[in-house]
């Protein structure tokens, strides 16, 4: 059995059908890269295994366990918050409370999952806090950032937003973590920046979902791509496989127009 197995994924919004049946399974330390043009479901599937959005047909399996099965009732928005803990999500636009430095920024998701519902004494509670922030400081490092845990995001250019926002993910420690088109609301100049701390990421063997338009790095980074088209999986192998002798037209005329737009840039 595959680490995470993705089955008939079904998604509407109304009369369209945005996602018509996604298939695809995903083993442990592995790096899945979801390419394919604007409006062929690549964020909605994203948002699928997130909980962001639920299914309307198919089922989600994580280490055997099920998070999702259309059979079954409705999920409270409590069993969506628990499930949703699998899965870490990088947004396009960073998302950053703007109030809070970088350290806070971080440290508040585990902090408030932490606190919830316990009744701690002042000592142990700011132990526990000291617990965070040490390892907020750890993931801050990781991403090259550990000297602007005191500042706050509008003194951040858009590449340091980025790296403060793939920490913030990880501080949940998701089994997964997910990253919707990261460098797409970057300058060309920060977009660097960022994919090099995804590429650190696979090499200390995270588990990871990447939708981007970067098809150099995509095929640097990728034990496996997925090529989708019209809410279905045109393409499915590896990347000597979908880039060097993909086999659909759709993706053959895909990679050509993509070959093309970065020979303009």
């Amino acid at each position: 059995m595959a680490f995470l197995e993705v089955h008939d994924i079904f998604k509407s919004f109304g009369k369209t059908e945005v996602l018509k049946g996604v298939d695809f399974s995903l083993e442990k330390g592995e790096v899945l890269v979801i390419i394919g043009s604007s409006g062929s479901g690549k964020t909605t599937l994203l948002r699928c295994l997130n909980f962001l959005e639920v299914p309307d047909r198919g089922s989600i399996v994580l280490n055997g366990e099920t998070l999702l099965d259309s059979d079954s009732p409705k999920y409270s928005d409590k069993e969506k918050r628990e499930k949703r803990l699998h899965f870490g999500l990088v947004f396009q636009q960073f998302n950053l409370f703007p109030q809070y430095t970088v350290l806070k920024n971080i440290s508040l998701a585990p902090s408030l999952r932490e606190f919830s519902g316990k009744k701690l004494s002042r000592a142990d509670k700011k132990t526990e806090l000291e617990r965070i922030n040490k390892h907020s400081m750890e993931l801050l490092s990781k991403v090259g950032l550990a000297e602007k845990a005191d500042s706050y995001p509008c003194q951040l250019s858009g590449g340091q937003q980025q790296r403060v926002a793939i920490a913030r993910a990880l501080a949940m420690s998701p089994d997964i973590l997910c990253f919707d088109e990261p460098t797409s609301a970057l300058d060309p100049e920060l977009t660097g920046e960022v994919l090099k701390v995804i590429r650190g990421l696979k090499n200390s063997d995270r588990t990871m979902i990447v939708v981007t338009h970067e098809m150099d790095f995509a095929r640097g980074v990728a034990d496996k791509v997925i090529y989708m088209a019209d809410g279905v999986i045109e393409e499915y192998g590896t990347p000597d496989e979908v880039f060097g002798a993909p086999k659909s037209e759709k993706t053959k005329a895909f990679l050509e127009k993509s070959n093309q737009n970065d020979s303009i840039a």
